[in-house]
């Protein structure tokens, strides 16, 4: 397994980044293998089976980079996630139990040994930067927010207000730690609640200019995305303000952007496609259906 030719010839700056996507397929032989740049450390994640001589040489490989590249001791976080539950190790130098890192020059709390959620996916990025380009003076709806990365842009583009809606308390309350290190303290509501039992106190903290919708594609008891996206798409043009805009995420492999822009035009014919958002470059794809799927919408007025 020859990771090493594909790895950056520098060491990023010191921001997040996806150093090497194999889940893209456009590296034969490392379909299972991704590596993150999650400063201090890094974080290898294996989704398929690797035999112990394949992970001792990736190990190898990872160090000589480090080796070449930084001065500091190697800190490498390695997660199984072929299987369940993942089985997280660290490998030199142990990362911090919690820590601050960043991303466009925001600030986020990582926990690297907690397992798959770390605090932050960075194949959304270009879907963060969005957000924050479009916020200032809007009123924005942040659904499924987890520790609430489009509510932290939002805020940094000007936002009037955020509501970020969640059934995990403590996802929240990391998101809130998030941007009070930011200095985002105000207009800012945290609903630990299930989304299909609160339209109706959204509808009335509403409508929003803007509605981001980036659920789990499949998580028992929260969101199945072939069952409860179309759900969702019958209530949301209720939600948003004539002409407002949603950005609606995909991110399973098995369902293409036809599939999710079907439900759509089903289920929410009011809603006008604009574009799709394009993925990291550092998240190549050969087939892009298969990578994650970020669609701008906007309301018909």
């Amino acid at each position: 397994m020859q990771l090493l030719p594909h790895l950056p010839t520098s060491l990023p700056a010191e921001e997040c980044a996806r150093l090497f996507h194999g889940r893209g397929h456009c590296f034969p032989g490392l379909e299972g293998i991704t590596l993150d740049w999650l400063p201090p450390s890094l974080l290898l994640t294996q989704f398929s089976a690797v035999n112990p001589e394949q992970k001792q040489g990736l190990i190898a490989q990872v160090t000589q980079w480090w080796q070449q590249h930084s001065q500091q001791p190697l800190s490498l976080v390695w997660q199984n996630r072929s299987v369940s539950p993942a089985q997280t190790e660290s490998i030199g130098v142990a990362p911090p139990a919690t820590h601050w890192a960043q991303e466009s020059g925001l600030w986020f709390e990582l926990n690297l040994m907690r397992g798959q959620n770390h605090g932050l996916f960075l194949d959304m990025l270009n879907g963060r930067r969005w957000v924050q380009q479009q916020s200032q003076g809007k009123k924005v709806l942040n659904l499924f927010a987890y520790t609430c990365g489009f509510s932290v842009y939002a805020c940094a583009g000007g936002a009037s207000e955020v509501v970020n809606l969640d059934m995990s308390k403590p996802a929240l309350a990391q998101g809130k730690r998030n941007h009070s290190r930011n200095g985002f303290d105000k207009g800012v509501r945290y609903l630990g609640h299930d989304l299909f039992k609160t339209f109706g106190k959204l509808k009335k903290l509403g409508p929003f200019d803007l509605v981001v919708v980036d659920p789990p594609s499949f998580q028992q008891g929260s969101f199945i995305a072939t069952k409860d996206y179309p759900r969702l798409l019958r209530r949301l043009p209720e939600m948003l303000n004539d002409g407002g805009e949603a950005l609606l995420c995909l991110n399973a492999p098995e369902l293409s952007r036809a599939h999710l822009m079907g439900q759509v035009s089903e289920c929410a014919p009011q809603l006008q496609f604009i574009e799709q958002i394009a993925n990291p470059a550092s998240f190549p794809e050969v087939d892009i259906d298969k990578g994650l799927k970020v669609m701008r919408y906007r309301l018909l007025a």
